[in-house]
């Protein structure tokens, strides 16, 4: 098992910055992928950006440019830059953990950003 604490969420004024973070334990040996996605009111879950054991990355179009995901291994978090948040950014966050070889997946309770003036 792995439990997933994010933290950081918050209401932030259009141009604004935000860093969330998630907080990985338990059996994270077996995690090959991390990620971070989003989910609005009225809309799925979509991703956001995910980064591989091997530190390649992928942002989502909507957010490239301002969004940055990372990790510090040492410390088994997951963090997420965000920058020039717009109010479409709004949404709740979820960290997301995966392992393609046991196919398990895992989330965390989800942070609220809030971006609005």
């Amino acid at each position: 098992q792995v439990q997933l604490v994010e933290s950081g969420g918050g209401l932030v004024q259009p141009g604004g910055s935000l860093r969330l973070s998630c907080a990985a334990s338990g059996s994270i040996f077996s995690i090959n992928f991390m990620g971070w996605y989003r989910q609005a009111p009225g809309k799925g879950r979509e991703l956001v950006a995910v980064i591989t054991s091997g530190e390649r990355t992928n942002v989502a179009d909507s957010v490239k440019d301002r969004f940055t995901i990372s990790r510090d291994s040492a410390n088994n978090t997951l963090y997420l830059q965000m920058n020039s948040l717009k109010p479409e950014d709004t949404a709740v966050y979820y960290c997301n953990a995966r392992s393609t070889r046991s196919g398990n997946n895992y989330w965390g309770q989800g942070t609220q950003v809030t971006v609005s003036s």
